[in-house]
């Protein structure tokens, strides 16, 4: 038995977001330095509008649907996947318990001293744990991180899944999974990621979600509502186009000559103040009041010079996310497509790499 012998089958990384499915299927080998991992197949497909409302599956049907479709979109037959609920839809708690109990021992206490923790029926949520390490207050006792999720929030992806042939292996937290998404980038950032602060920001459609990290570890996280959408409406308005043709405008181009200086300049200057805000708001929640390194992620960091334009007016040094620069690529995957939709993938990278825990 290996190190990185397989305790879980192969799974697909499975982002179902507000308005699209991302799926990333990772392989692993062993090369030069080392393991590394290869994208073996990968797809994105958009979600029909309000199918998924604030992160929560509004229509199931609609949302297995598209699972089906992004899956033959991929080409791949792995049947299996792991799926992640919003930080906001989770409660975490850390808990010190005992070092001499046994796994199954200090799932029977944390079931008898769960409702101390958690505002809901016990029999209404989907609750689990993970052992963190020793507590630094007590040798005799260990830190346990303690989740939970209101039971419909997985109920409802993992039956999103099963409708589309998939076996739902796991449901992760998208803070962790985001996290497990930078081990793949902090070769890129300064000391590997140690001792410094680094906030990303994944600026989707309709929600922008500002993780912080520092060693590496995700210590803040928040939700705020703004996202590429609000683009894309000011197109569809501006130019009499249906959404879907606004959509397709802005990522292809062939706009009118005004709509850099008079649609696309305005955003990028939101989009500043966004990351700007969220910033604010981890220093005045925290103990910290400097941040290392911004990196942009989402499908709003293919906004053309968005990095630079960060970095100038906050004056942190800015860069935008692809976590699979590192990886090799299969015959089946478009490189050049890959590349371009990388900032996008981060969740669904988080979760394809719990495949080889």
């Amino acid at each position: 038995m290996g190190l990185f012998s397989r305790k879980t089958p192969a799974m697909l990384g499975l982002d179902i977001s507000s308005t699209a499915v991302k799926l990333l299927e990772l392989s692993q080998h062993s090369g030069r330095g080392g393991l590394r991992y290869r994208v073996e197949s990968y797809a994105v497909e958009p979600l029909p509008p309000n199918a998924v409302v604030e992160k929560n599956v509004a229509n199931i049907e609609a949302v297995g649907e598209s699972v089906r479709k992004v899956i033959k979109r991929a080409g791949t037959r792995t049947k299996h996947a792991s799926v992640a609920v919003s930080g906001s839809a989770v409660i975490t708690k850390v808990i010190s318990l005992p070092a001499s109990l046994s796994e199954r021992e200090m799932e029977a206490q944390i079931e008898l001293e769960a409702d101390q923790y958690i505002p809901y029926p016990l029999d209404e949520v989907n609750l689990d744990f993970q052992v963190l390490g020793p507590s630094g207050k007590n040798a005799e006792l260990v830190d346990v991180l303690l989740a939970a999720s209101r039971s419909e929030n997985v109920d409802d992806r993992v039956a999103a899944l099963e409708i589309a042939g998939l076996t739902c292996e796991l449901v992760d937290i998208e803070a962790y999974a985001m996290e497990r998404a930078c081990s793949q980038l902090s070769e890129q950032w300064p000391n590997n990621g140690e001792g410094i602060v680094v906030a990303v920001a994944d600026i989707g459609a309709t929600t922008t979600t500002m993780d912080v990290l520092y060693d590496n570890s995700v210590i803040y996280t928040r939700e705020q509502n703004f996202g590429g959408r609000q683009l894309t409406e000011e197109i569809q308005r501006r130019y009499g186009l249906s959404m879907e043709e606004a959509g397709m405008a802005k990522r292809q181009g062939g706009l009118p000559d005004n709509y850099v200086p008079e649609v696309l300049d305005p955003f990028r200057e939101a989009m500043v103040q966004q990351v700007n805000r969220s910033i604010q708001f981890f220093y005045s929640s925290s103990n910290y009041n400097n941040v290392d390194l911004v990196v942009l992620a989402g499908g709003c960091a293919a906004v053309s010079g968005i990095d630079d334009l960060v970095q100038e007016r906050l004056g942190i040094e800015t860069m935008i996310a692809n976590p699979l620069a590192n990886m090799s690529v299969g015959p089946k995957v478009k490189p050049q497509a890959l590349s371009n939709d990388a900032p996008a993938m981060m969740i669904a990278c988080g979760l394809a790499l719990r495949s080889f825990n």
